[in-house]
């Protein structure tokens, strides 16, 4: 259908463009005589299709206008419920909560949405008169409760307006909340739209521009010890983003324009109360907290610290990114508001009704959904995860819910994996830090950016490491060396920094247990002929695991190491010019091999299950290093059966 393509295309328009949509809000509609096309709860304007739209029938839908419900609004709302279900025609789409408000616009396409600079206006003071004097075209609401209760207050100057103009207005604005666009046509929508954000921006102040330095070492001190906290006693564990800039600076220095919410959306997704810390003591900081979920019953998803910026805490890291577009969007809308007599926020009343209202609790459950995999909500570094093996075990671990840290050397294949991870993502998200871990400091701002983008380091996989196969006679004491950095040295600098920050965390949970895990090798177990810089390497890293393991546990830190076989398809393997195929024929460590396919059947001959070792089979290893509690300083091979434990 042309006019739901037109739609589509719309929607996506203004759904993309966060001057208007912050996290999917608002909604759009077409209408012919007998049926309403308005988008579904649930669905993100910027990706919907004809499957994010609700198809009702609009004889069913007339009679909302003069039916009267119960007085009492629980009930109330249950009826409207019931009458918007009975109209809709897909039953497995729920409308949108303002379907009665497009079915009343007497205009093919509704567009409703929530632009920044709109707030601005109808977050001040001077609501009323200024949007009289710059838009004096429009219809101007005063608030009113959303639902029902606000459907009839338009329905009724909607008529008032035709029976005293005797024209249908085009353009509708809500006070603390967002506007209506009607049009026949879409692109007389999109020139509404044009024509009042050029008004708007003419008259504002722009923002204050730029992101704010913050200190790495603090940041590794408090952010791990905030998000403990937070999901310390059975409430699971939360992702918690920092967010430092100059607008964040601005509303934290005008708290009290900022700490009251504006719109509906902002308690939606960022509570009604938002908690402001006098610093970065952490002892001061978790009463705080234990006050505040006493006071609230649930955990705050604002917590603003001098000194750092904003932490937005999510249930996912999905949650913890719309709660910081959100709140962010509300210190605009504040900022904003001071071009037109300063900020008006939405009263106690108000607030508690969107809190109660079943409707906005729906939303809320909707935006925190997600399937739960093994390690869900926790954040997993794992280093050499570009590609290879660190990409397949990187692969495995996401799609059981973790977020992953994507440390490599390789910036292009990267940020190519981290997106690719990104792409079947459900809740959690992958980013990329480029990382050498032959250097302490590039592992400690790795670990720092890992904790400013989630919060926490619950597990470190040190999977980095390389070959390089030579006999005595031949393999240089530079190679030697090189090897013996990345397997070896890289193993003590990653567990030293990462140990730091996980002993913060399980300092303040006593039933939480962190995980450092070295992806060692079946060579960490016994001897490899002219392998020996690598298998000197693995030996050692075993050493190290079981000499960490004593240190750390007094603090719950397991530290395991896990053994693979050989990975035969992987690149390490089968790289036509690198590979160890290629190195072991040519080192000739295989007697009698005079091809790289004599060197792969001789490995394969060896593994009693016949198969190669592959990322899953590791990565599930890794996966019940880290669910059991009764184990550390383990070496557990992944062999296939060529090596076993004595």
């Amino acid at each position: 259908m042309k006019e739901l393509d037109e739609l589509i295309a719309v929607s996506r328009k203004y759904g993309a463009d966060s001057r208007f949509v912050i996290a999917g809000g608002g909604n759009t509609s077409y209408k012919d005589d007998t049926r309403l096309y308005v988008k579904a709860s649930g669905h993100a304007l910027a990706t919907i299709d004809e499957n994010g739209f609700a198809v009702l029938d609009r004889k069913k839908l007339a009679p909302m206008g003069r039916r009267r419900y119960s007085a009492d609004a629980a009930e109330r709302e249950a009826q409207v419920k019931a009458d918007l279900a009975a109209a809709c025609l897909t039953p497995d789409r729920r409308p949108s909560v303002e379907t009665s408000l497009h079915d009343c616009m007497d205009w093919k396409f509704v567009v409703h949405l929530h632009p920044t600079l709109v707030g601005g206006l109808m977050c001040s003071k001077n609501a009323a008169s200024e949007c009289a004097a710059l838009f004096p075209e429009a219809l101007y609401i005063e608030y009113t409760d959303p639902g029902y209760t606000l459907f009839r207050k338009v329905y009724g100057r909607i008529k008032a307006w035709r029976v005293e103009k005797g024209t249908e207005p085009q353009v509708i604005f809500l006070q603390n909340h967002g506007i209506f666009v009607g049009g026949n046509t879409t692109a007389e929508i999109e020139k509404v739209y044009d024509h009042v954000m050029d008004v708007l921006s003419s008259k504002v102040e722009a923002l204050p521009e730029g992101e704010v330095a913050v200190d790495e070492n603090a940041a590794m001190e408090f952010i791990p010890a905030v998000r403990t906290v937070l999901s310390r006693n059975g409430r699971g564990p939360k992702t918690v983003k920092l967010t430092s800039n100059a607008v964040i600076s601005w509303a934290m220095e005008s708290w009290e324009a900022i700490k009251t919410p504006f719109t509906p959306d902002g308690i939606v997704y960022c509570k009604s109360e938002y908690l402001r810390l006098e610093g970065t003591d952490v002892t001061a900081a978790e009463k705080a907290i234990e006050r505040y979920v006493a006071r609230r019953g649930h955990t705050p998803k604002v917590i603003l610290v001098p000194g750092l910026g904003l932490l937005a805490a999510g249930t996912n890291a999905r949650d913890a990114k719309t709660v910081t577009e959100v709140f962010l969007d509300c210190c605009k809308i504040a900022w904003y508001s001071g071009s037109w007599g300063g900020a008006h926020p939405m009263n106690r009343r108000q607030i508690s009704f969107i809190d109660n209202w079943e409707v906005e609790n729906y939303r809320r459950k909707v935006a925190a959904s997600g399937a739960v995999g093994r390690v869900e909500g926790k954040t997993i570094i794992v280093t050499g995860a570009a590609q290879g093996f660190g990409e397949g075990i990187a692969r495995y671990l996401i799609g059981q819910g973790a977020n992953i840290v994507v440390a490599d050397l390789n910036e292009v294949t990267g940020e190519a994996t981290a997106a690719s991870f990104n792409a079947v993502c459900k809740g959690n998200k992958a980013i990329f830090v480029k990382t050498n871990v032959a250097e302490i400091d590039s592992v400690r701002s790795l670990v720092a950016r890992t904790v400013m983008e989630f919060g926490a380091l619950d597990s470190f996989v040190s999977n980095a490491g390389v070959a390089r196969a030579g006999d005595l006679e031949t393999l240089t004491p530079e190679t030697f060396e090189f090897v013996t950095k990345i397997n070896y040295h890289a193993f003590f600098y990653c567990s030293k920094v990462a140990s730091h920050v996980m002993k913060i965390q399980t300092a303040l949970d006593p039933e939480y247990f962190a995980d450092i895990i070295q992806i060692n090798s079946k060579s960490g177990l016994e001897g490899s002929k002219a392998n020996y810089a690598y298998a000197g390497s693995k030996f050692g890293g075993i050493g190290l695991t079981q000499s960490f393991a004593l240190e750390l546990a007094p603090f719950r830190i397991k530290v395991n190491a896990i053994c693979p076989g050989n990975f035969l398809d992987g690149p390490l393997w089968s790289d036509p010019e690198k590979g160890l195929f290629v190195q072991y024929l040519n080192a000739g460590k295989v007697p009698g091999a005079k091809t790289v396919a004599d060197v792969r059947d001789y490995y394969l001959s060896k593994v009693p299950m016949r198969k190669g070792c592959n990322p899953p089979d590791v990565a599930k290893a890794i996966l019940y290093a880290i669910e059991q509690t009764g184990e550390t300083g383990q070496a557990i091979p992944v062999t296939g059966g060529q090596v076993m434990l004595n």
